[in-house]
């Protein structure tokens, strides 16, 4: 069984790549290693080590500690960090799309998502 912090790093990857529309295949060529190794790595059943995920790090312009983020001591069952909303579809879908923005529409564009969620 799979440790539940494999697990989340292996989510963690799973997100960023596709976020950044990376295949499994591109993020696996740009490290060096099989898309299966990729497959293994974002369900968890193999272990990141260090060098790879600096790799990975370096392939999806994230720092290492991206890979741990949400991980507070507080991982479910499922390995999954507790309200973790980037575990949905929609989310992701949402992200992505909010990237291809320019930088001064999204600013504005966050500016009435708050407005409008009155969470600011």
């Amino acid at each position: 069984m799979a440790h539940p912090v494999d697990v989340h790093v292996g989510h963690r990857v799973r997100q960023r790549r596709w976020m950044t529309g990376l295949t499994q295949l591109q993020l696996g060529e740009s490290v060096g290693i099989k898309f299966q190794q990729i497959q293994k790595y974002e369900s968890g059943a193999n272990r990141v080590s260090a060098s790879r995920m600096w790799d990975l790090s370096t392939a999806l312009k994230v720092p290492i500690s991206y890979f741990f983020e949400g991980l507070d001591g507080q991982v479910e069952d499922t390995g999954e960090a507790r309200g973790d909303v980037l575990t949905d579809k929609e989310a992701h879908e949402l992200v992505r799309a909010y990237y291809t923005i320019p930088e001064a529409q999204r600013r504005r564009l966050l500016d009435l998502a708050l407005v409008l969620s009155d969470t600011h």
